[in-house]
């Protein structure tokens, strides 16, 4: 292969896909490609990951802070939910890993909410609150914090 893995990453995708398509399996780098393929999956899961603790921070900063309520939070909400379904949409070996990851996921959301807000990290609930239809649907929490 003329240009290494650690040169150019997307020549080398170009050249790896060319040698694919003419069944070149000699000349492919197979362990990068191996790694690569690999790294999809996790890029994936990754994405889904960051919208939910996105979308989740968005959700306890509208409730627990009901004054500072934007367009901006709604839209980044409905964004990250978007985000989400067609990661789903297109993988759909993914439908149950945001439930899954929801615990996680809302432990970050808490410690950014806390950093974001000014509020104790003792404000927002230790255990995740939500269910996973209130992160993945048309759902906003009510008004009163308590």
């Amino acid at each position: 292969m003329s240009v290494t893995y650690e040169q150019d990453l997307v020549l080398w995708a170009k050249t790896t896909a060319q040698l694919l398509r003419e069944q070149r399996w000699e000349a492919i780098d197979l362990p990068h490609l191996i790694e690569e393929i690999e790294d999809l999956g996790k890029s994936e899961r990754s994405a889904i990951g960051s919208q939910m603790e996105r979308i989740m921070v968005h959700l306890l900063k509208w409730q627990y802070q009901p004054q500072r309520r934007s367009d901006s939070w709604l839209d980044s909400i409905n964004d990250g939910r978007s985000q989400i379904r067609r990661k789903i949409e297109d993988s759909s070996s993914l439908r149950n890993y945001p439930e899954a990851i929801l615990e996680k996921e809302y432990a970050r959301a808490r410690r950014e909410a806390s950093r974001q807000t000014g509020l104790a990290l003792n404000v927002f609930p230790e255990s995740c609150p939500l269910v996973i239809g209130q992160v993945s649907e048309d759902w906003l929490p009510e008004t009163d914090s308590n």
